[in-house]
């Protein structure tokens, strides 16, 4: 029964109305609600939960620190479970690809890491404004916002967005040289447009649309950076944690980030945590001068320093690469050929088949009949065109297969 949301929830409410059931529990690639249902899905909690639902290895490591009485709330306070996670992802994930970054606790959500990183790089370079692609998705609360390139999000907002200048992605006017462009307008001196403290990106623009950005063009943009004393930020709050076929998804491009946010699956099986990774001679930081109440959940440092131990030990990047293939192959073979107009994009496992060349109100079609037939999927991109494809990356093959063919149906169906 929805009924109890429907009358008290604020109507602010979003992916519930794609999805009208009420869920009780789920594990690995399937949710259940309370009529028994099973749903596979290809939703991830909006990439939360990488390693997927109820993952044993993990919520082990959780339920056994909670039974022994473990300190839950310690602010920024030295804890067994901070150290224990610090180490897992310096000595486990940073140290050994050649990174040097020091480890900043924010708010435990993506935007309260975005917004630190804005802080950050605002204090070092001491300008206001920051670069930021047009399709990115950064978050919701006002600094993030300002860089959030999606106008309903940011017509919600009630306030003047500022400080970021927004720069044509690469794919969307063919041939333009967007470097090109953005060394043009800072060196002018009437482009109107101040240089920025910082670029920040997605390697991937997932809410974009599963918009790739291309290894030369993530190369190119370091460049520029560097170049002209300009930071790098890249979110990896959706598309780190292995969902590229790397950890960090920037790891294709063989570049090195200034500054690193990350969120989402960091916390292990969808527990609240966000972090900022910075080079160590950026720590510029004074004690208290940025800090949030809840940046020391315990439960996320054992859960994110159990997923490391648990992504290394079971191959989770060459089984997200090869998985992806899977995805690939499957779309390309069964599904683009439903009508030449559909579009694939995608790395690793995020997917994207586009409905923009067709009708972009038929994604939402295709979701709805597939949340029919028992599959979670989102509309992502302008107007909604994209059926995104983002199970957990654990997912058995058979049923990331089974899927993939929901889907098919449902655009054999909807077309």
């Amino acid at each position: 029964m929805t009924n109890t949301f429907e009358k008290y929830e604020s109507s602010v409410r979003s992916y519930c109305r794609h999805f009208p059931t009420v869920f009780t529990d789920a594990k690995g690639a399937v949710m259940k609600d309370e009529n028994g249902e099973e749903y596979i899905d290809f939703f991830c909690g909006a990439g939360a939960v990488n390693y997927g639902h109820n993952n044993d290895y993990i919520k082990k490591k959780v339920v056994d620190y909670l039974s022994g009485d473990g300190i839950i709330h310690a602010l920024d306070m030295y804890t067994v479970p901070k150290r224990e996670f610090i180490d897992a992802l310096e000595k486990k994930i940073i140290e050994p690809r050649g990174y040097k970054y020091r480890i900043q606790f924010t708010g435990p959500t993506g935007t309260n890491a975005v917004e630190a990183a804005l802080k950050l790089a605002r204090k070092i370079k001491g300008r206001r404004n920051v670069f930021a692609f047009m399709g990115c998705f950064h978050g919701m609360t006002l600094g993030a916002l300002s860089l959030t390139s999606e106008m309903y999000a940011r017509n919600g907002a009630g306030a003047t967005l500022v400080d970021c200048t927004h720069i044509p992605a690469p794919y969307m006017v063919p041939g333009m040289d967007v470097i090109k462009y953005m060394q043009t307008i800072i060196d002018d001196d009437h482009s109107g447009i101040e240089k920025p403290a910082a670029v920040v990106m997605e390697t991937v623009q997932a809410e974009g649309g599963i918009r790739v950005f291309d290894n030369k063009f993530l190369q190119d943009v370091r460049e520029f950076c560097d170049r002209n004393d300009i930071l790098l930020i890249v979110d990896d709050i959706q598309i780190g944690c292995c969902r590229s076929g790397t950890f960090f998804s920037f790891e294709r491009a063989g570049i090195t980030p200034d500054i690193v946010v990350m969120s989402k699956s960091i916390g292990g099986i969808g527990m609240p945590l966000a972090i900022v990774l910075h080079k160590e001679e950026l720590d510029v930081w004074k004690p208290g001068e940025h800090n949030g109440t809840f940046r020391g959940n315990q439960l996320s440092f054992v859960a994110g320093a159990a997923a490391i131990d648990y992504l290394i030990e079971n191959n989770v990047e060459a089984e997200t690469r090869r998985k992806g293939e899977i995805v690939k192959n499957f779309v390309e073979r069964e599904i683009l050929s439903l009508d030449s107009r559909l579009e694939l994009r995608g790395i690793g496992l995020i997917w994207g088949i586009d409905f923009a060349g067709i009708d972009s109100a038929m994604s939402e079609k295709v979701i709805e009949k597939c949340f029919e037939n028992k599959l979670i999927c989102e509309c992502a991109g302008r107007e909604g065109s994209v059926v995104k494809i983002m199970p957990p990356l654990v997912i058995p093959d058979e049923m990331l297969i089974k899927g993939l063919e929901i889907i098919k149906n449902a655009i054999k169906f909807v077309i």
